[in-house]
């Protein structure tokens, strides 16, 4: 096993814990925090290991289907756990056997492309967790609730996982790779040539339009993401979350 692959077990094992409904919230808590700040410093890791060397850590593009229900909403979460991590989003809709479907190509790292997808499976399967535990007022629209707590959720993390990036950033900016460079050097190069490479490959790309939505669940989607695991487990299949 490679050093990185026994860092991520060691996160996995971590949010395995997390999600243990044994656990007390407080331990649910201790082990979600210290997963969320590990999969932080895996990143500034990768990319200190991979300064100088283009084959190391690749600019690469991934496609990830979002099936229904909620598939629109399920873009925002996907697109806010991304983001923090440094990568693009591009959203893709077109025609299949099935109708609509709709899917978001992630532009950026292969290592932050590889932390976006554990996220955002575990994150679907809290998602659907908390929808089903969720009340709805009486007369509510199911589904506009469901959307503003979708809307919640997704902002909340993304403010979550963005302040555990820039804490390890800060932390680890005094430090030098191979090259000599110091990581706040090496992490603005990053970016900056994620934003180049994406400028490069999607010069017209239009800005999808703001949507409005009109469910009360936003605040109660707010109060889980903040209770949200950061980690997530990898085995587990985002495809059977939020069916219900």
């Amino acid at each position: 096993m490679s050093a990185s692959d026994a860092k991520l077990a060691i996160i996995r094992k971590l949010l395995a814990q997390a999600e243990d409904a044994a656990a007390s919230p407080a331990e649910a808590e201790t082990f979600t925090a210290k997963a969320a700040e590990l999969m932080a410093r895996y990143g500034v890791d990768a990319a200190m290991l991979a300064d100088g060397d283009e084959t190391a850590d690749a600019i690469a593009d991934r496609v990830i289907r979002l099936d229904p229900p909620y598939a629109l909403d399920k873009i925002g979460l996907l697109s806010g756990v991304a983001r923090a991590l440094g990568l693009q989003v591009v959203q893709r809709t077109g025609s299949g056997a099935r109708g609509k479907e709709i899917s978001a190509l992630l532009f950026g790292y292969s290592s932050d492309i590889e932390r976006a997808e554990i996220l955002f499976t575990s994150l679907l399967v809290q998602a659907a967790r908390g929808l089903a535990a969720a009340e709805v007022p009486g007369r509510e629209n199911k589904a506009a609730y469901r959307r503003a707590w979708l809307a919640g959720f997704s902002v909340t993390v993304h403010r979550r996982l963005a302040d555990a990036e820039q804490r390890a950033r800060t932390e680890a900016a005094a430090t030098t790779s191979a090259t000599g460079r110091r990581a706040e050097v090496v992490l603005a190069d990053r970016q900056r040539v994620v934003e180049q490479r994406f400028a490069e490959a999607f010069p017209r790309l239009p800005t999808a339009a703001r949507r409005v939505l009109s469910g009360s669940g936003h605040g109660d989607g707010v109060a889980a993401g903040h209770r949200a695991d950061l980690g997530g487990t990898a085995l587990k299949s985002r495809r059977r979350a939020l069916r219900s």
